[in-house]
């Protein structure tokens, strides 16, 4: 059964409504004012909204606008009840949002027909979101069996010279064919979790309950968590001598797990994409309430095209630079950070610097972007 939260001051018409709705088998909660009804709508993520205008201390504009910039509540329909009816009033309403105004009074009719004809739409845009998924499956199903075959070719032709020689060979050089499995067995699995990743943000992203359970979460040492992961990976590319790095301190409205998800992704492509010997540089710090973390490298750097194009499962100059991996990285790192009302910049001149940036919102700020 559909839920539709009614948000009107109005008693008499809040019951009037409840009553009608509810003998057409809908869900109805109600709220006796804006503030309760931006509550609600949090809480449950009704299927639709229906709000009053005007209320005293929230009206019904302040209401759309709150919803609207929430990622949970963003692409609830939205229809207004109200007594007036001028073009101002209507292009307002539609300007911030609103899918459609019922004007006071109003008949049963009119009512369903409008209820109707939003969740209607509704239907139609999920059923295009499902065959957008059917595609990224697809996608999936074509890509992964090219992306797991080098580091799987590594494993299995390491292990099968160890096999077929392992009388011939000197215990040093089975310790470094062992130690190159190790590798790419490590190359596989971080490919293996960054497609299931992929495939789960895109999902998530088209699930309001799990999308707010995401998105709860904050940290107050951005600092020493850059710190740590910079500091392994740069180990792991043995470019500790390479690495850069300053930052200031303050609260963010992400989850430790997620902060620590972009900067790994961020940071491994600024290493692959560089060479050994020179500075990958990270930056922290403060931008009008909102974290910056730029990532600098100067290594081949990306074209303007290149930049606008980017997306998973795309590696540009493959077979010129040979680099390993699915091109997820910067696109997982990019989701992430606009799921939590972020986003991710790139600025690039080929073959000299590129510079990465994500922006997270602090603790405390509705939108950061």
């Amino acid at each position: 059964m559909k839920k539709i939260l009614v948000i009107e001051d109005e008693r008499v018409i809040l019951e009037i409504i409840t009553d009608v709705l509810e003998a057409e088998n809908f869900i109805v909660i109600g709220a006796e004012n804006g503030t309760l009804g931006v509550e609600k709508a949090l809480e449950i993520v009704p299927d639709l909204i229906i709000c009053d205008v005007m209320m005293p201390e929230l009206d019904g504009y302040k209401v759309l606008k709150l919803l609207r910039k929430n990622l949970v509540t963003e692409a609830i329909p939205f229809i207004f009840l109200t007594a007036k009816s001028t073009k101002a009033d209507l292009r307002e309403g539609m300007e911030l949002g609103a899918d459609d105004y019922l004007t006071k009074p109003f008949t049963r009719d009119e009512l369903m027909n409008a209820i109707n004809t939003r969740l209607e739409k509704q239907g139609t845009i999920e059923r295009k979101t499902q065959e957008q998924l059917d595609e990224l499956r697809s996608s999936i199903t074509l890509s992964l069996p090219h992306e797991l075959r080098t580091p799987l070719n590594g494993i299995i032709g390491s292990a099968s010279f160890i096999i077929e020689e392992f009388q011939e060979l000197e215990n040093d050089e089975i310790l470094e064919m062992v130690e190159n499995i190790h590798i790419s067995a490590h190359r596989l699995y971080r490919i293996i979790q960054n497609f299931l990743l992929y495939a789960d943000l895109e999902l998530l992203s088209r699930d309001r309950d799990r999308l707010k359970l995401f998105t709860t979460g904050s940290l107050s040492n951005p600092k020493s968590i850059i710190r740590e992961v910079a500091i392994e990976k740069a180990k792991s590319f043995n470019r500790l001598k390479d690495l850069d790095l300053t930052s200031e301190n303050t609260h963010l409205k992400i989850s430790e797990a997620n902060f620590i998800k972009i900067v790994d992704e961020l940071l491994d492509n600024a290493f692959k994409f560089s060479s050994f010997g020179t500075k990958v540089k990270v930056i922290g710090r403060l931008d009008h309430h909102v974290f910056a973390v730029d990532f600098i490298n100067f290594g081949k750097g990306m074209s303007a095209n290149e930049i606008s194009n980017i997306g998973a499962y795309k590696q540009f100059n493959r077979k010129i630079y040979e680099q390993q991996g699915s091109g997820l990285g910067l696109t997982i790192a990019k989701q992430i950070a606009e799921l939590h009302n972020g986003k991710l910049t790139i600025q690039s001149l080929p073959l000299q610097q590129t510079t990465v940036t994500v922006f997270i919102p602090t603790k405390g700020t509705e939108k950061g972007c």
